[in-house]
């Protein structure tokens, strides 16, 4: 019994391994780190495809030239995300950071930083959209531009009349409203030149500038789209014989420069006046146009109906009375004067009646018949 112990005793210890104990110590640490960075990596998943506390739809801006570091402060701050390091990191691992797009994109209440991301790389940012009418004249525009209040910046000047096409334009929110004016002379000029290359080639006008010129007087004639092209053809029938358009809406717009409305009838005496732009008193086309005309007035007076119309007036519904000669015209004009006679004023009689007088006049220099009285009533 003593001798084993002795032996026991006796036998030597082992020496421990100094290098083996460091590489155990070193082995524990990167497994325990793998455990940490698969943990992390987990909840950092987790955290970039779960749904969001967000309770509604928010909307967000990239500006443009963002990068991902700001677009990620910018939602953290916004309180669209939780952690921009997590959207960063998971930007990046799915190679996504160089492919945001600029402008307001619409995010749902939930989304996940997943969709987040999805939105502001896939997505189609939010457009905004004005509308201008046919035969707005250009302040009008400017006016309708200027009360936008998603767009920014200020207009320098005035466009020239007629160098605007109506009709709906989208943009970005806080684009410049000199950008969007831009785009409406750019559509004006581009549908223009197509339809001036496809105009009637025995049309009594010269230029594209003549062509918008009438458009435009057709654009204020009339309010229904069918008779575009009848009225179309009074003017042009009108400009091969010589005879003067005697238009009321140029003689409106020679008094506003079409800057609001004139909200009465025309005086005699505007009517007698001579200006640019009394039709009743110069000869072929006003010096620009008295609007921006839309694109089917624009074509009405590029290709007119082929009719011998002369003359036209409002028949009561809205539309017009054509007629071929002034006998004709003024059978039209009685019923019309019959329809307006309650409501017109004195003023507006005095005004329709020069109007009658001057109709007259000019009818009896291109040798139509006009009754002894009718002409004894234009003499001045």
């Amino acid at each position: 019994m003593n001798d084993r112990q002795q032996k026991r005793e006796k036998k030597p210890r082992r020496r421990r391994n100094g290098f083996l104990e460091i590489l155990n110590a070193l082995l524990t640490l990167i497994v325990i780190g793998m455990l940490l960075a698969g943990g992390a990596v987990l909840f950092g998943a987790q955290q970039f495809y779960s749904a969001s506390s967000v309770a509604e739809d928010t909307s967000f801006t990239v500006e443009r030239g963002s990068g991902l570091n700001m677009v990620a402060q910018r939602l953290q701050d916004q309180g669209i995300i939780s952690n921009r390091y997590i959207f960063q990191l998971g930007s990046l691992a799915l190679r996504r950071q160089g492919d945001l797009k600029a402008g307001e994109f619409r995010i749902p209440a939930g989304a996940s930083m997943s969709d987040i991301l999805r939105e502001l790389t896939e997505g189609s940012p939010i457009q905004y959209a004005v509308t201008i009418p046919e035969g707005f004249t250009s302040w009008q525009v400017v006016e309708r531009l200027n009360a936008d209040s998603n767009l920014v910046g200020e207009i320098a000047s005035l466009p020239a009349e007629g160098t605007i096409l109506p009709q709906t334009y989208n943009y970005d929110r806080n684009n410049t409203r000199a950008s969007v004016l831009e785009k409406m002379q750019e559509a004006h000029a581009a549908a223009l030149a197509d339809i001036w290359e496809s105009r009637d080639p025995d049309l009594p006008i010269e230029t594209p500038e003549e062509l918008v010129i009438l458009a435009s007087i057709i654009e204020k004639e009339t309010g229904v789209a069918d008779e575009r092209r009848q009225v179309a053809s009074v003017f042009v029938n009108r400009l091969r014989r010589g005879m003067r358009l005697q238009s009321d809406p140029t003689i409106i717009y020679g008094i506003t420069q079409g800057q609001g409305t004139l909200g009465r009838g025309l005086r005699r005496s505007e009517i007698d006046e001579r200006t640019p732009y009394n039709t009743y008193q110069i000869d072929r086309l006003p010096p620009t146009p008295i609007a921006n005309p839309g694109i089917e007035s624009l074509r009405a007076a590029a290709n007119p109906d082929e009719t011998e119309y002369l003359y036209f007036v409002a028949d009561g519904t809205g539309g017009h009375a054509f007629a071929r000669t002034y006998a004709e015209h003024r059978q039209n004009v009685a019923n019309w004067r019959r329809i307006e006679a309650e409501r017109a004023s004195a003023a507006e009689q005095e005004s329709n009646a020069a109007r009658d007088a001057v109709e007259a006049a000019e009818a009896a220099e291109a040798g139509e018949d006009v009754p002894a009285e009718v002409l004894e009533d234009a003499a001045p």
